[in-house]
């Protein structure tokens, strides 16, 4: 028999919402609503006074080169940190699940680096890759690479999708694993009886039915590639060499901070929240359509 809890009057149920709705509308809608007011004025040279300008900060944005090959650029980087984060993550998943003694300790150190903050690991992979001190690149050019992301825009890319997609790899591990747990290991006998093989298992019984848990990890990781990576960058890269790595949300802070363009940065700001959104949306309207539900 199913029990459902009624209450009497409002007042209860509108004071258990309203610290989760304060925070929403505090660090979400209010910002998200001073971002837009912004990104319709522009303001003088000394930031004395700000004037409405309308749709005259998004005409210059658009018009700006840099700004457009930033589009590719954080197209790229998000796509390769997805991929790059996600397929280790249901690696690392599958092989910690077969594991019967010290399996919480192995759970443990896969987990670790998701404590550690973005811009911590980013400094991180800087040391191990930096061209005069690194070890890593050290070895890369005992192996004849020459080796100096701080020169070359290809090999900073790389450095940075590599330090993003590892922060990332152990979020992606704990509700993989999760997935794999939740599924009725019934099936899997039935399968090995009828004689199928532990890779045809995988790709015919567990794989689909872990179609939600990667669904909602592809969401997941786009955002993080969006937002959450700016740590990374700046303390790698900040955005070289020549904008190699300059992605939507660095040049958002770089123009508004560093350029004291208010107004450009704020309009910049919507474009992002209005493409992560539709990015969003699209992944739950089209591909959520392909996701089996057991």
């Amino acid at each position: 028999m199913e029990r459902r809890v009624i209450f009497s009057g409002w007042l209860f149920p509108a004071a258990l919402l309203l610290p989760q709705l304060a925070v929403t509308i505090v660090f979400f809608f209010w910002p998200a609503a001073q971002a837009v007011l912004q990104s319709l004025r522009g303001g003088d040279a000394f930031g004395l006074s700000t004037r409405f300008v309308g749709a005259g900060n998004f005409t210059l944005l658009f018009a700006d080169p840099d700004y457009l090959a930033s589009f590719a650029v954080t197209g790229f980087f998000s796509v390769a940190v997805a991929l790059l984060a996600l397929a280790p993550g249901l690696l690392l998943a599958v092989m910690a699940d077969r594991v019967v003694r010290g399996a919480a300790f192995y759970k443990t150190v896969l987990l670790m680096p998701y404590a550690i903050a973005p811009a911590i690991a980013g400094v991180l992979w800087m040391f191990l890759f930096n061209p005069s001190i690194g070890v890593l690149a050290a070895a890369l050019r005992g192996c004849g690479v020459d080796w100096n992301y701080l020169l070359n825009g290809h090999q900073a890319m790389g450095l940075v999708i590599l330090a993003a997609a590892w922060k990332q790899i152990s979020y992606n591990f704990l509700f993989f694993l999760a997935g794999l747990q939740a599924i009725p290991l019934s099936l899997i006998e039935a399968s090995a009886i009828d004689g199928a093989s532990p890779r045809r298992r995988f790709w015919t019984i567990v794989f689909p039915l872990l179609a939600p848990t990667s669904f909602f990890l592809l969401v997941v990781n786009i955002v993080y590639a969006f937002f959450d990576t700016f740590g990374v960058i700046h303390n790698v890269t900040q955005g070289g060499p020549a904008k190699a790595t300059e992605i939507l949300v660095y040049k958002v802070w770089y123009d508004g901070i560093v350029g004291l363009d208010l107004g450009g940065s704020a309009a910049q700001s919507v474009v992002l929240m209005a493409i992560v959104i539709g990015l969003t949306a699209i992944q739950f309207r089209f591909i959520e359509r392909r996701v089996h539900y057991a």
